[in-house]
């Protein structure tokens, strides 16, 4: 297999707006709630996926990330998934310690994991390679990198998805990139604080 990765596309979703390749696909109003644009992003790209109504917010970041990024492709069942984030499940694991002072609910624990998200994704594209995630502080570029290659040198993936999907406090931050053998920018960590931070500065 190819030493050399690439960026073959990349997503946000943060302040608002679903950008896709650093153009804006969908963009809210300034007041309107998280609940509000995900539906709204679900609405726009005019999705079928039911389950899709069934997730806790974490998981339809991740969702909807994916489908924009696989937008008109359909990808590699050996795509891995590599996420990260800095409060793993905090926002569900919050409203389910709610739910206890009066019925514990199972619906919600079930999401109190981060790797929920990643079953999601997998489910919903029919990916069957391997797939993790990581707590760290910040974004992280070497991290997603180091495993990302590792997993291609061992030939465990074909391609990867790999990224941030952040939630705390209804204050979300979602980055992703598909990587692969070809694509359109060095898969490096030069490349991906580029891809992410320009709406950060």
């Amino acid at each position: 297999m190819s030493k050399n990765l690439f960026i073959k596309d990349s997503v946000i979703i943060r302040n608002g707006k679903l950008l896709r390749n650093g153009k804006v696909v969908v963009q809210n109003y300034p007041d309107q709630k998280l609940s509000s644009f995900l539906k709204e992003i679900y609405k726009d790209q005019e999705l079928k996926y039911p389950k899709f109504f069934k997730m806790d917010k974490l998981s339809k970041l991740g969702y909807l990330a994916s489908e924009i990024l696989f937008q008109n492709i359909e990808p590699d069942p050996e795509t891995a998934l590599v996420f990260s984030n800095a409060a793993s499940s905090l926002e569900t694991d919050n409203a389910y310690a709610e739910t206890m002072n009066d019925f514990p609910s199972p619906s919600v624990f079930v999401y109190t994991l981060p790797n929920i998200m990643l079953g999601e994704i997998s489910i919903r594209f029919q990916l069957r390679s391997e797939n993790i995630f990581l707590v760290s502080e910040d974004f992280d570029p070497g991290l997603f990198i180091d495993y990302s290659k590792t997993l291609f040198q061992q030939e465990k993936a074909r391609e990867i998805v790999c990224g941030w999907v952040d939630l705390h406090n209804s204050d979300y931050d979602v980055f992703l990139c598909h990587i692969g053998p070809e694509g359109r920018y060095d898969f490096n960590e030069e490349e991906l604080k580029k891809l992410y931070l320009p709406t950060h500065e």
